[in-house]
């Protein structure tokens, strides 16, 4: 893959922007393309993989171009050598007076590279001091390698519409990559990522893009027919048409948001996938009155809680610079508080799952013995035996803990809960 000065020049553009951290990359990516509607799809594809890999590896481009919002052409041209497999000599019609230098100075580093704990593991001082305190530096150095590493795209069969057996057969006539995920018992997997928008499989609601690592804390939910269900922070509703698949469109699912414009994205999504017992509201805060009528009556109730995404940095690299100490610490004072107004639902008998995708212990195991510790009508269940009746070999311990190096996912944490009866 060679670039060309046009795809060059595009990239540097958005990369002036992505690097200063004020926007969330994918957003400054998307208004890009809106200003620039002539864009062709594979010059779209050329520059986000570009800029993307430039994120991805901006601790190793830091190390030689300081400023790199400064010189983003430079820092393009040093995402394509290190994440994207370009020679120096490729490049040479596209450099410019010293470019040359530049990357041989790169590409002359790579030792010094693996020796730093910063640059091999792709990781800000922040962030790694942080796992410093519960991880060694080998495991360290796995994720971070593993999350510098784009994401396969995942998808979900919905069992209303066919089974996976069929649509993975189907796909594979297009896509000879495709294949089953290791895990999710309706997951596939596509390693060259195509687009599915238009796809029929995709309009028809049989397929729907969700990473494998999700759709296994919706079966940990365990949802069954014509159950009360609530997704205390739906977003734009990923696991709640999940969940709606395992009850086979019975019951009843609320679907809670503080957002309107992520709930919106709910509505189509639903009318797609066939599902007729999802009621999306949108709430206030943890507090909203609206919540009440619900006290008690949940069989189930899923928290899938606001967070670092730290987990998700194979698909949101630019987070491990735009999230902090600070930041993180707001969030969990946050998860706290609405774990707390989100048990409250849960009626005796009932199961509560509390979900991030985040790495970090605080908003992880710890915040659930935080629970555990102050809600004494709560017993913790074991994830690994929960999904073993579900026909799932996946044993991460009492809590899941899903690692992008050991599973191959987005990084996601769950705990299950039982209200006791009585």
């Amino acid at each position: 893959m060679t670039p060309t000065a046009a795809q060059l020049h595009h990239t540097a553009a958005v990369l002036a922007q992505m690097l200063t951290f004020a926007q969330p990359a994918d957003a400054v990516l998307s208004a890009y393309f809106r200003r620039h509607p002539k864009l062709g799809r594979n010059d779209r594809r050329e520059i986000a993989e570009t800029a993307f890999a430039a994120l991805r590896h901006l601790q190793k481009i830091q190390a030689v171009l300081p400023q790199p919002a400064q010189a983003p052409q430079r820092a393009a041209l040093a995402a394509l050598v290190l994440g994207r497999g370009c020679n120096i000599s490729q490049l040479e019609t596209l450099l410019a007076d010293g470019d040359r230098d530049f990357l041989t100075a790169l590409k002359a580093r790579k030792a010094d590279f693996a020796a730093d704990p910063n640059t091999a593991a792709e990781l800000p001082e922040w962030l790694l001091a942080h796992l410093q305190t519960h991880w060694t530096d080998a495991e360290i150095t796995a994720f971070g390698r593993s999350v510098s590493r784009p994401a396969p795209l995942d998808l979900r069969v919905n069992t209303l519409k066919s089974k996976r057996d069929k649509v993975l057969a189907q796909l594979q006539k297009e896509f000879p990559d495709a294949q089953a995920a290791p895990y999710a018992p309706h997951a596939l997997r596509l390693h060259d990522k195509p687009a599915l928008n238009r796809h029929p499989l995709f309009l028809d609601g049989t397929l729907e893009v969700q990473d494998e690592g999700s759709q296994l804390l919706a079966l940990l939910l365990g949802a069954k027919r014509g159950e009360i269900i609530v997704d205390f922070c739906a977003g734009a509703g990923g696991k709640t048409l999940a969940i709606g698949a395992q009850t086979a469109n019975t019951g009843r699912i609320y679907a809670f948001d503080v957002s309107e414009k992520r709930l919106s994205k709910l509505k189509p999504r639903m009318r797609r996938a066939g599902l007729t017992n999802i009621s999306p509201e949108r709430i206030s805060s943890e507090r909203d009155p609206r919540i009440a009528r619900l006290r008690g009556k949940a069989d189930r109730v899923l928290v899938d809680a606001p967070c670092s995404g730290l987990g998700t940095l194979r698909r949101n690299p630019d987070l491990k610079y735009r999230q902090s100490a600070a930041t993180v610490q707001n969030l969990v004072f946050q998860q706290e508080n609405i774990l707390k107004a989100a048990a409250a639902l849960v009626r005796d008998g009932g199961r509560l799952l509390y979900a991030t995708c985040s790495v970090l212990p605080e908003e992880n195991e710890q915040q659930a013995q935080r629970f555990l510790d102050s809600h004494s009508d709560f017993m913790l269940l074991d994830c690994a035996r929960l999904l073993q009746t579900q026909k799932i070999d996946l044993d991460t311990g009492k809590y899941l803990q899903l690692n992008t190096a050991r599973h191959g996912t987005d990084g996601f944490f769950a705990a299950v809960f039982e209200r006791k009866s009585g």
